[in-house]
Parts: C-alpha cells; structure tokens; sequence
C-alpha cells in the first residue's frame, strides 16, 4: 500500500499506539490502514445415484481453472466472500458462477488456515440437485470424478486436496455407519510447481 484511501496522501508502515504490529498509517490523517485475512468459500458438489445403496458410485464436480493462479489445475468451486453476504451465500454464488450448477447446500465441512497467504478456506457439503452443469467463464472445463478419477496431481491448491481427502475418509465412516465430521486444519504443504507449457 502506498496512499491512503481517505486523503490520498503517502502511507508509512508504522506500529500504531496500543498496538503491536506494523500497520499501513497515513502520514497526513493519521488513518491506520488495517489489511486482515481474505475469505475463500466454496462447496463440495456431490453426485450420488439414486439407486446406488452402496455409496460407491459418489462423484464430486470440479472445475478446471481458466485463470492465474493455476490456470489449467482442478478445483472445487470456490472464490474470495463478498460484502453483504453470508458465507452460505457466498458459497452457493462461486458453485453457479464456477459450474454452473444447483445445489443443496449442507454443514460446513472443512475450515483451512492457510496463513502464509494470509487466507482462510472454508467448504461447504453440498448435493447436487441436477447435472444440468456448465463451465463458467472462469473454467475451462466441469466434470464429475469418482474417487479413483480425480486427477490429484494436477489439483489446483492444498487445501483442494485436503478437502478432498478428508472429504473421501469421512465417506467410509458414513458407509461404515457414522458420520461426517467438521475438520479444520492448518495448511503448510506448498503447492505442486507448475507443468511446464506443451
């Protein structure tokens, strides 16, 4: 940050009065510039057939990313919160925007601090309502996957992948007659680097 937004006057980092880390201050209104944590909020779409007792034939909708960062990588769909909204909301907005697809949201599922980044993930559970599904203009691509299909080694972000992991063991408990969890995780993994272009 180098202006303020109140007077546009030359920011400076300083430690404010009562506080204890450095923090963007204008030099001229004194006004302290605060920068917290952005939200991610996604879904987990969940394809499940009607007749399958089982649950083996689970499949989860990811869309492969048309834009930086990790452009060509799997996703589930998800994106930075708005204002005004609440994080059920937002997470319903990014799966249409994303995929194109209704769905029914349930509990939150995953909470992901990924501080180095300074962002927090969090996903809901969600069941699809139809495969009437579609790429967004921020996806190249929407497909269903089975576990054994999702393509882990081009997922777009660690916490994607933990997701996902989590997701699948919480599955076999639910099989097994349990249920799913609420998982939250501190995420330090670093990503996979990036395919070299064809």
């Amino acid at each position: 940050m180098k202006f303020c937004s109140e007077c546009a006057h030359p920011v400076a980092l300083a430690i404010p009065e009562g506080d204890n880390r450095p923090r963007y201050v204008c030099t001229h209104c004194n006004t302290i510039h605060y920068q917290n944590p952005k939200l991610v909020v996604g879904s987990i779409p969940v394809w499940e057939q009607p007749d399958d007792t089982s649950g083996g034939n689970i499949q989860v909708l990811l869309c492969k990313r048309a834009i930086e960062p990790r452009y060509g990588y799997w996703t589930l769909p998800a994106g930075f919160m708005e204002n005004e909204e609440t994080t059920e909301q937002a997470a319903v907005r990014e799966t249409e925007e994303e995929a194109g697809a209704n769905v029914e949201l349930g509990p939150l599922f995953t909470l992901l601090n990924v501080a180095h980044v300074h962002q927090v993930h969090l996903f809901y559970r969600a069941r699809l309502l139809d495969l009437d599904f579609a790429a967004g203009i921020e996806s190249l691509d929407v497909r269903l996957f089975t576990e054994d299909e999702i393509p882990w080694d081009d997922l777009a972000f660690p916490t994607i992948r933990s997701t996902l992991e989590l997701f699948f063991a919480d599955r076999i408990k639910v099989r097994e007659g349990g249920s799913f969890g609420f998982h939250s995780r501190d995420i330090h993994r670093p990503m996979i680097a990036p395919r070299e272009p064809d």
